[in-house]
């Protein structure tokens, strides 16, 4: 009977001891007033749009430039004068600064070159003269490849 009191008495006090224990009050923080994101303004919007242009129709001059090559790779040059023609005469995209277009104007003539070509050789060297013209455009626009 006495271990059964001695366990009612520790139930007690432990229960009592939980039950006066407070946490300390915590005030609420109030929270920093969030402030808005800038606002892009619409030249920006513009500029962003313009350079994702650029960049889409560089991606596209990659993949002619590739059709191209694979195509003088097979042997096909009737497939390569499609791609070199795409790159003598495609229309422009905006955003073209004054420092790049001879390279621009180099590749052009490189792929009209391609496509006045009687053999594969020929149209293999424009084709050379086709990257070297891209490389040093991207060299002077600081593109990393």
């Amino acid at each position: 009977m006495k271990l059964h009191a001695i366990l009612i008495v520790g139930l007690a006090i432990c229960v009592s001891a939980c039950a006066e224990k407070k946490e300390p009050a915590v005030e609420p923080q109030a929270a920093a007033p969030a402030e808005p994101a800038p606002a892009e303004t619409p030249a920006v919007e513009e500029e962003s749009a313009r350079d994702a242009e650029f960049i889409e129709h560089m991606h596209a001059h990659a993949e002619q430039l590739d059709n191209l090559n694979f195509a003088l790779d097979d042997g096909d040059l009737p497939r390569a004068l499609t791609a070199a023609y795409w790159l003598s005469g495609h229309q422009e995209v905006s955003g073209i600064r004054e420092e790049w277009r001879p390279y621009l104007e180099g590749m052009r003539e490189a792929a009209k070159s391609i496509e006045e070509a009687k053999d594969l050789d020929a149209a293999r060297a424009a084709a050379e003269r086709i990257t070297e013209q891209c490389q040093g455009c991207h060299d002077a626009a600081g593109v990393k490849n």
